[in-house]
């Protein structure tokens, strides 16, 4: 018997009614947002969102406007027909591929302001992103009206960003964090790694090795910019042609860290023309 293919909605019309149906039987409500070009890493979170929830929606937008002119939105990866695929097999209950024109429609005039876990590190970079982000996440969870929203740490500052846009809009919701998905030379899964040839791909590994030393063996805060320091020179040195930071932070407000608290290594770099994040824990030091 063939399997069915999962079902797919496009208006928010049909989302809502879709959920209303599900809300009516009394179930509850995961959500993953993604830009499609799926990896393990975003079933993972599917996994997750149905371990918390009877039903999930996974949504497949690649946002504009998280996107600078001079970035990669046109040839960003799309394959929605294996992302249907993948989804099936994990138990995803429906995708939401709304068009752009859905999401910003004639006349959209609104974008979210974000300070706080945004300011720094990537904003450093990429000023435009995280305004981006925080807009279409919120049009997401009044869309889908979910009880719960899944997110990777991959993307560690935009979790966080998340978190705190929910918490200070008081958004009826919780954000689950999910950890990172790796290959088994510990590059963390991203749908960008399509880009790297294989040249690059061999070197890749090198920034979660590097910033692993650095979650290891952190102790001591006045010590962090000559530890920063060190770990960017190392991955120029290993084949990365730019570092855009190399930072550890606190691990809940990405601020200055002290080791009474937990802390993260963030660190983007690129690789050729390819753009890499990923981040390590540091774990609390106890007295």
């Amino acid at each position: 018997m063939a399997v069915m293919p999962i079902e797919v909605v496009r208006a928010i019309a049909d989302l809502r009614a879709r959920i209303a149906g599900w809300r009516a039987a009394g179930e509850r409500v995961a959500l993953v947002p993604t830009m499609g070009a799926l990896h393990a890493g975003h079933l993972d979170l599917v996994r997750a969102g149905k371990a918390k929830a009877g039903r999930v929606v996974v949504s497949i937008f690649v946002n504009p406007k998280q996107f600078a002119p001079h970035e990669d939105f046109g040839r960003y990866p799309r394959d929605i027909d294996g992302d249907l695929t993948k989804l099936k097999g994990v138990g995803a209950d429906l995708v939401w591929a709304p068009e752009a024109a859905e999401m910003y429609p004639d006349g959209f005039a609104t974008r979210i302001e974000v300070s706080g876990a945004a300011e720094g590190l990537e904003t450093d970079f990429r000023p435009h992103f995280f305004g981006g982000v925080a807009t279409v996440c919120c049009k997401l969870f009044s869309a889908a009206t979910p009880d719960f929203a899944t997110f990777g740490e991959k993307d560690y500052q935009q979790l966080c960003v998340v978190r705190q846009m929910v918490r200070d809009l008081n958004l009826p919701l919780s954000i689950l964090s999910v950890g990172t998905a790796r290959e088994a030379d510990g590059l963390a899964l991203s749908s960008r790694n399509q880009y790297l040839s294989a040249d690059e791909r061999a070197i890749a590994p090198v920034l979660h090795q590097t910033i692993l030393g650095i979650a290891t063996t952190a102790s001591d805060p006045e010590a962090v910019p000559t530890l920063e320091k060190v770990a960017a020179e190392a991955i120029l040195k290993r084949g990365f042609a730019k570092v855009d930071y190399v930072a550890v932070r606190d691990a809940e407000t990405l601020g200055a860290w002290r080791p009474e608290r937990q802390g993260r290594v963030l660190v983007a770099a690129w690789l050729g023309k390819t753009r890499l994040i990923d981040n390590a824990a540091v774990g609390v030091k106890r007295k």
